[in-house]
């Protein structure tokens, strides 16, 4: 597993922190944890996806040359890889086994499960606190019993994977969508205090979109080791990394990294 790290870097200007960019779609709900702290800290929250997610089609799947008959647990990080993987077996009309286990990212993440199959608490396993690394702690407990599928996008490296590799254990990554850069130059035409990033491709995307981006003391955050290494790689400064042990989501990275420039 990834060490954990501290989830702030601490800077000798401690300027007000008032407008935030969140680099993914805006919660359905008003109950979202984002709009407390924002409420909480005064804060003006925007969100705008940096990429967008096209699935693959069932002709593209069976070019991978998996049979899913053969595995016996699946990982699923999001709902948009369980609407994918469930979507491709019914174009190819593949059976999923009723005895396969399910490995989610969250607990809302396994609940959605339910939309597809009987949900049954000895087949359905998720992180407790919602992090990567407690996803991994609890693949860590099955890991030398089960085969297992790794949902993936056409690029970027997906952790649950490089743990599993090095790991040594029994799994395949299976490509189910794309993903794709979304425009972000209007958005990113208005002057953020705070870059929160989720995803390498996010990274990627801002180059894309703005090739020579200069931080300029826009504070970053990201989520996730991979994250993280594609900003510094990009020779940007991370200010907020999660998850750590004192913060394991952006939420309570970012409010830690707040209540320290207090």
């Amino acid at each position: 597993m990834a060490k954990a790290e501290r989830a702030t870097k601490n800077n000798s200007k401690k300027e007000s922190i008032s407008r935030v960019l969140v680099t993914q779609p805006k919660p359905v709900t008003d109950k979202s944890p984002y709009f407390d702290l924002a409420k909480k800290y005064g804060l003006e929250l925007d969100f705008h996806p940096f990429i967008k997610v096209e699935g693959i089609d069932g002709k593209e799947f069976r070019k991978q040359k998996i049979d899913i008959a053969e595995y016996t647990a699946i990982v699923f990080a999001s709902r948009k890889a369980i609407d994918h993987f469930f979507r491709i077996c019914e174009e190819v009309k593949i059976k999923v086994s009723q005895d396969m286990k399910y490995f989610c990212s969250t607990e809302a993440v396994a609940l959605y499960l339910q939309k597809f199959i009987l949900y049954r608490k000895r087949k359905v396993f998720f992180s407790a606190d919602g992090s990567t690394d407690g996803l991994l702690e609890v693949i860590a407990k099955h890991k030398n019993n089960e085969k297992f599928i790794v949902p993936t996008a056409d690029n970027g490296k997906n952790e649950i994977a490089l743990y599993l590799a090095a790991e040594g254990a029994n799994f395949v990554e299976a490509t189910l969508f794309k993903t794709l850069s979304n425009d972000i130059t209007p958005v990113m035409q208005n002057n953020y205090d705070v870059i929160l990033f989720y995803s390498p491709n996010s990274v990627q995307t801002l180059f894309e979109n703005i090739p020579g981006y200069k931080q300029n003391g826009t504070m970053i955050g990201a989520f996730g080791p991979t994250t993280s290494k594609a900003i510094e790689d990009a020779g940007l400064t991370l200010n907020i990394k999660a998850p750590a042990p004192n913060a394991p989501s952006m939420i309570a990275a970012l409010e830690m990294f707040l209540e320290e420039r207090k």
